[in-house]
């Protein structure tokens, strides 16, 4: 289970500019990393897809093979 916060809470805490410039730094770390991890686990999961599912989400076999091999730091 992830205990991550989620994006729009992020942006909002990364927004916030009475935060010390510590905090801030901290702030826009973890939603870098947060975004990293949702990358990750959405290509991992994208490999476990059928091929009706991927139909449905408007995929094809070889987009979804092609976006499940991209590192998770590459957009």
């Amino acid at each position: 289970m992830s205990h991550a916060l989620h994006p729009a809470q992020l942006a909002w805490l990364d927004g916030q500019a009475v935060l010390p410039k510590a905090a801030q730094i901290c702030v826009a770390l973890a939603v870098i990393l947060t975004v990293w991890d949702l990358r990750r686990r959405t290509r991992k999961h994208l490999q476990t897809l059928e091929p009706a599912q991927l139909r449905d989400v408007g995929l094809t076999q070889g987009q979804a093979e092609k976006e499940a091999a991209k590192p998770f730091y590459q957009t």
